[in-house]
């Protein structure tokens, strides 16, 4: 079977498509690695590192079989940012991320996004309670965090790469427990 053949998930809300990425979303990609909003997230970065970790993130659903979805406004078709799981190696566990690009930050999207990507890993997937690794500083991303219902489990923990983070254990379902997330 080639890549080309395989399926991905797609996740619809009322204002949101979830997606796969595709080559034609690096561009938007690159634009918001390249700006100061990506040092949360790894960047800033010049478009040749862009690119590695956008075929990096694109490389982890063939691999983990899941991974970060496009998140497009369906009003505009826009690309409004990313959300989804997040597993590489050295990590604790499967990781539920998001990110907004420019003009889509404090409109909920993001919000809307992760809670979709979640009720997807519980009710679909069988997973239990997801973590979201978090910059100490990212107060916004902790808020969001929060509001989504996470509390803080963990803060003295440290990516491979050596930087802080905090460890933030979303709620789970009831009847929802741990599936094959390797």
């Amino acid at each position: 079977m080639s890549l080309r053949q395989l399926s991905y998930p797609v996740i619809e809300t009322d204002t949101l498509v979830l997606r796969a990425p595709e080559g034609s979303d690096f561009e938007t990609y690159a634009d918001f690695m390249n700006s100061d909003r990506s040092h949360m997230t790894g960047g800033p970065l010049d478009r040749p590192a862009a690119w590695r970790t956008f075929a990096s993130e694109t490389g982890h659903w063939l691999l983990r079989g899941y991974g970060m979805f496009t998140v497009v406004e369906k009003a505009s078709g826009r690309l409004a940012g990313q959300t989804g799981f997040w597993n590489p190696e050295g990590w604790l566990e499967v990781e539920l991320g998001w990110r907004a690009f420019a003009g889509f930050e404090g409109k909920g999207i993001a919000f809307e996004a992760a809670h979709a990507a979640r009720d997807y890993a519980y009710n679909t997937l069988g997973w239990g309670p997801l973590i979201s690794v978090i910059a100490p500083e990212n107060a916004r991303s902790i808020r969001l965090a929060e509001r989504l219902g996470a509390t803080l489990e963990r803060d003295d923990w440290s990516t491979p790469s050596g930087k802080p983070a905090l460890i933030y254990r979303h709620p789970g379902q009831t009847g929802v427990t741990d599936g094959d997330r390797t």
